[in-house]
């Protein structure tokens, strides 16, 4: 046991007050079956949640295996994981349901349809073990440049985020999973990823997203997240996260929401670089927040964390009546949902290649498909770190449907742009060509070779697996039921 694991006699607090002090915690940890003796420590202690990522599924066998050895620690522990759908998760080694994604959902606006993928996806979770999604996106997606929003939310309109927000959270609420809407008060608005750097979103009060959020509380939603940006018309000096104006004043006050209020991951740039994890806790909970999220495997940067809120309520930098009423919150949530159902109902497998197709659909075809032979080229950028699963391409489900394809996945931006044209044309030869790109206008390299190519072959088909483009075919998200969606329509005769 290290000195920051072992509390000293002399500043020990009262049991029940360190107990509350870890109900606000949400720790990610290394490991698919031991649990590390640190974070078994922490449970010990009252740690309120942790939360899965990839690094933690190998299959869904090992993941039960796991949440029930987590649970045996300590039953009232919220195990949690971001599960959106589309190409947002960590569990398809665990074989998730494929879904679309919201983009695609609110492109079909079938609230029913969207209750059905989300009652995928939480039927899902209930046979894992794990009880907490942090999910839906309640962000509108309002800047073209956005780099972190884009098909994660239902769309652009707040009356259509707000009603697929309602069909999303009812039907995971009857699976017993807890849902979260995020991230308050909307991220749709920045032109910068939080996970990078502090975002803001300069608009005026009332030109704010706070609609979804409004609509996420009315339909009973357990928790919310909270975003990384600065909101000048509500806070200019801090991000929302920090913002006691915002979470209390706004989330508390004006909009009555009593549920709880969880961080978004404290080592992503905007909160790390600027004021550090172990700050960022203790003002984050100080501020309003009732627990706070560290991500990283990295079990040292955690305890960090808990010793910065130890050691402030401690001095009474922290106010313990602000922490005894988070903890409170987190025990109301982990009484309704840290219990995995006993009777896991079977879901709607198809759903999200209905809603794909649907969404697919719903646009008008190019006259030049359906293609055989293709010539395949799918550009799009690297995997996020922190959110996507990887491994979809267009090539491949294509492939699925014409042996006869051919092509390449071009993941990143490539060494000489130019040079790869060459190589992509010289391959094709005579056979029809696909140019896929995923959001184009924020990848200036997509956009070359794909101008490049299209200069050269003006009849190839184009394709837009992000958020939509004038005269492409569009998925509408690069889920990988997305991706077979449209490989329906390049490789199968109307």
């Amino acid at each position: 046991m290290t000195h920051s694991e072992r509390p000293s006699a002399r500043t020990a607090l009262p049991v029940d007050l360190d107990e509350a002090a870890h109900r606000c915690l949400v720790a990610g940890f290394e490991g698919t079956t031991a649990v590390p003796d640190t974070l078994k420590r922490l449970i010990d202690r009252g740690l309120g949640g942790v939360i899965l990522f990839t690094r933690n599924v190998r299959d869904a066998e090992q993941v039960r295996r796991l949440t029930d050895t987590l649970r045996a620690l300590r039953p009232d522990l919220l195990v949690a994981i971001d599960n959106e759908g589309g190409g947002i998760g960590h569990l398809v080694a665990a074989g998730a349901p494929e879904v679309p994604g919201s983009y695609a959902l609110g492109v079909v606006d079938d609230p029913d349809l969207t209750a059905r993928c989300a009652d995928a996806l939480a039927g899902h979770l209930a046979g894992l073990g794990i009880t907490a999604s942090y999910a839906p996106v309640a962000d509108v997606q309002r800047q073209a440049g956005n780099p972190i929003v884009r098909t994660r939310a239902f769309g652009e309109d707040t009356a259509l985020v707000s009603r697929h927000l309602d069909a999303w959270i009812t039907a995971t609420e009857a699976r017993g999973i807890a849902s979260c809407a995020k991230h308050f008060p909307g991220h749709g608005g920045t032109l910068t990823d939080s996970h990078h750097e502090l975002a803001v979103d300069p608009r005026p009060y009332e030109e704010l997203d706070l609609a979804p959020f409004r609509a996420a509380i009315a339909a009973g939603v357990p928790m919310l997240m909270s975003a990384h940006v600065v909101y000048p018309a509500l806070d200019a000096n801090r991000p929302a996260t920090l913002s006691r104006r915002i979470l209390g004043d706004l989330l508390r006050h004006e909009l009555g929401f009593d549920g709880v209020l969880v961080s978004d991951a404290l080592e992503m740039k905007a909160i790390s670089d600027l004021y550090g994890e172990a700050a960022g806790a203790r003002i984050a909970l100080a501020a309003g927040a009732d627990q706070v999220i560290v991500a990283v495997p990295d079990l040292r940067v955690t305890l960090e964390c808990r010793d910065a809120v130890l050691e402030a309520l401690r001095e009474g930098v922290l106010a313990q009546d602000r922490v005894g009423e988070a903890a409170r919150r987190v025990q109301r949530l982990v009484e309704r949902y840290a219990t995995p159902v006993d009777e896991i109902a079977v879901w709607d497998a198809g759903a999200g290649l209905e809603a794909a197709r649907r969404a697919v659909a719903s646009q008008p075809l190019p006259v030049s498909v359906p293609v055989s032979g293709a010539h395949v080229v799918d550009l799009f950028p690297s995997p996020h770190p922190a959110l996507n699963w990887g491994g979809e391409d267009l090539l491949t489900e294509v492939l699925a449907l014409d042996s006869t394809a051919t092509g390449a996945a071009v993941a990143g931006e490539p060494v000489d742009p130019s040079a790869l044209v060459d190589v992509i044309l010289a391959k094709a030869g005579s056979a029809p060509l696909v140019v896929a790109t995923c959001d184009a206008d924020l990848h200036p390299w997509q956009a070359r070779v794909r101008d490049e190519l299209l200069g050269r072959r003006p009849g190839a088909v184009r394709v837009a697996t992000g958020l939509p483009e004038d005269g492409a075919l569009c998925s509408y998200g690069r889920g990988k039921v997305n991706l077979r969606a449209v490989a329906e329509v390049l490789s199968t005769a109307r």
